[in-house]
């Protein structure tokens, strides 16, 4: 999975909370937890304490307090998180309705198209897988439930970074910085300014090698009866020798019809 703690700040506007309903260890917690990811898997508390803004002792108490509810492992210098982390996510796999209710959409895009399809939200500056469908194939970026990656090099990132309007991508791409992954990768603002206008005036995303070569990726939004955006589903597929004409046409069609035929249930 890849590392997203180096990913700039989230942009995204929540509204303001009041100080005293407001639960300061809970976040640097949280913010503990999150601070572990591919490239550190395993820290001291100075690392961890570092990696989060706090100080050693407090990042050793965390960590203690951590390993002590089973989240955490230490052998006494490094601490690791458990698998127990993923009760997190699967909680949320379970307890929120569209991950359970577009798994039969899904077969159907499969069934349609021959390829992965997938359905996945925004969160922050990234996107976040919530369900699939498919073989898994040989990508070095995983895309499995849960798997996170930066919206601007995926097809349903693109997507639903276009969606959120002219003034909200303006204020995104002046606060972000775009990194890049592969030669293909849109690095650029004014190039990614002016793809995501295509792909807002179109309605649909394409996007081709950005993230991983050889590999392109098609979505269409997913919207709910009242037309408002709940996320994207997308076709994950490898090039080949198909030209991006023909893959979208054998396959937008399908992601289109799927997407409307999900609207009264989302």
């Amino acid at each position: 999975m890849l590392n997203t703690m180096t990913q700039p700040a989230n942009t995204e506007i929540r509204p303001a909370l009041d100080k005293r309903d407001w639960i300061a260890g809970l976040e640097k917690g949280l913010s503990v937890i999150e601070s572990f990811d591919d490239a550190n898997p395993r820290m001291t508390a100075s690392q961890a304490g570092l990696r989060c803004g706090i100080t050693r002792t407090a990042a050793r108490r965390y960590l203690l307090t951590l390993e002590h509810l089973g989240y955490v492992a230490t052998d006494g210098k490094l601490f690791w998180l458990t698998p127990r982390v993923l009760r997190m996510g699967q909680s949320y796999l379970e307890s929120a309705r569209l991950p359970r209710i577009v798994q039969p959409f899904l077969q159907r895009v499969t069934a349609g198209t021959q390829e992965s399809a997938f359905v996945s939200v925004m969160d922050g500056d990234d996107i976040v897988y919530i369900a699939r469908n498919g073989s898994n194939r040989v990508m070095n970026t995983g895309y499995v439930l849960g798997a996170r990656v930066p919206a601007q090099v995926t097809a349903a990132g693109l997507l639903l970074l276009a969606l959120r309007g002219p003034d909200w991508v303006e204020a995104w791409l002046i606060h972000n910085t775009l990194s890049t992954y592969t030669s293909h990768t849109v690095a650029s603002k004014e190039r990614l300014r002016i793809e995501l206008a295509r792909v807002r005036a179109q309605g649909w995303a394409l996007s081709e090698q950005q993230l991983e070569l050889n590999y392109r990726g098609i979505a269409v939004p997913l919207r709910d009866r009242h037309g408002q955006v709940m996320g994207a589903l997308s076709v994950t597929m490898p090039m080949g020798h198909e030209s991006s004409e023909d893959a979208v046409r054998r396959v937008l069609n399908v992601l289109s019809e799927t997407a409307q035929g999900m609207r009264h249930l989302v």
